[in-house]
């Protein structure tokens, strides 16, 4: 990997693409708020990891075309939200994922004429988690289908997953979107369902949903993403975006 702007990246809200309408990100944070555990044996301060935390602030530009900014930030919804920051499009480049509230739609008119609305993204139970594309920004499927495979780059772990889901758009019966791994990319061991590595059946879209294995299951090295279907689809428009854990994870 090599030093990179931030040119070509995106902002999916909870199923909807964004980024078209997104001027700039101001905060994309993950912190952790430390416990004070130091005791008067010590000379220096001790701390144990506390709770985990998550910002997404952006500004909007206002565009009030359906499903488009203004219309999906201007409802403030009281529910949880999945903000997702790409990285870039890329299969296999770095997401940041947040479930969270959406606070504030607080608009800015500038002297010459431009008009904005900053929005801030709070986490909600879980905190920011930095994944990797399962998919190369939004991928449509017409039939069930294997996708491609990313490399996580070590062999394999034993902490566990969480995955991320955006369905922008769906027609058809049903589909069943299934993260499957391998330890050798299928060259002696084929990919199979991760356990627990399942989204609930999609049956209409917009939709959105964070799904999390046991925390000490075995992930292999290769991940892919693939779509399955009972009644049929004729269109399935989404993204997926996968941590696997390389130390002890819990939220």
């Amino acid at each position: 990997m090599a030093k990179q702007s931030g040119l070509g990246d995106d902002l999916y809200v909870s199923g909807y693409v964004l980024g078209g309408d997104i001027r700039a990100l101001g905060s994309i944070a993950g912190p952790n708020s430390p416990l004070e555990v130091t005791d008067i044996t010590q000379s220096a301060m001790e701390r144990l990891g506390g709770k985990r935390d998550g910002t997404i602030e952006y500004t909007a530009y206002f565009n009030d075309a359906t499903d488009r900014a203004h219309a999906r930030l201007s409802a403030l919804p009281t529910a949880d939200q999945l903000v997702t920051y790409l990285r870039g499009t890329s299969l296999g480049s770095p997401a940041a994922c947040l479930i969270s509230k959406q606070i504030g739609y607080d608009g800015t008119r500038s002297d010459d004429g431009g008009l904005t609305f900053s929005v801030a993204a709070q986490a909600n139970a879980y905190g920011l988690e930095w994944t990797q594309n399962m998919t190369a920004g939004v991928r449509t499927d017409s039939g069930a289908t294997n996708g491609s495979s990313v490399d996580f780059g070590t062999g394999s772990t034993s902490f566990g997953l969480q995955a991320y889901l955006h369905v922008t758009s769906f027609t058809g019966t049903d589909a069943t979107i299934t993260i499957e791994e391998s330890s050798d990319d299928g060259a002696g061991d084929a990919f199979t369902g991760v356990t627990g590595g399942a989204f609930t059946q999609v049956t209409s879209g917009p939709t959105f949903e964070r799904i999390q294995t046991g925390r000490s299951q075995t992930v292999e090295r290769y991940l892919r993403v693939a779509t399955s279907t009972t009644g049929g689809f004729s269109d399935l428009q989404f993204a997926v975006f996968v941590a696997r854990n390389d130390v002890n994870t819990e939220f």
